[in-house]
């Protein structure tokens, strides 16, 4: 039988919305594992980023470099952001639930980064898992 996945997109390895969002699934990993979820992190970043990162905060999850996009542009997480007026091209801060039949339960399109972890807990709750 498979594992639940909590699978995060972020777009970049030590920004501050990013540093929070990690952290708090880093400060409640234990419950998460407990309630029986792999956590996986995705960004465009290089992998030398992520090694970088996850030393420095601790992280006691995997984070997957994807900067061809071809995890990002699977699960459509690429698109047109806005930041200060002007719009570009970026990652979708989004977190898919997957169920150990590799079935996606619950989508969250910008999730709440301070509380990321209950956001989770609690949808799973509600999905009667």
């Amino acid at each position: 039988m498979g594992k639940k996945i909590v699978l995060y997109f972020y777009p970049e390895d030590d920004t501050p919305t990013c540093t929070v969002q990690a952290c708090n699934l880093r400060d409640n990993y234990s419950l998460l594992k407990k309630n029986g979820f792999v956590v996986l992190g995705v960004s465009p970043d290089e992998e030398k980023k992520h090694k970088k990162f996850e030393a420095k905060y601790d992280l006691p999850f995997t984070l997957i470099a994807d900067p061809e996009h071809k995890i990002i542009d699977k699960y459509d997480v690429w698109g047109k952001k806005q930041l200060f007026g002007r719009n570009y091209l970026g990652l979708i801060r989004t977190t898919f639930l997957i169920d150990e039949k590799g079935i996606i339960r619950k989508i969250f399109l910008n999730p709440n980064s301070k509380e990321h972890t209950q956001e989770i807990l609690q949808a799973w709750k509600e999905i009667g898992k």
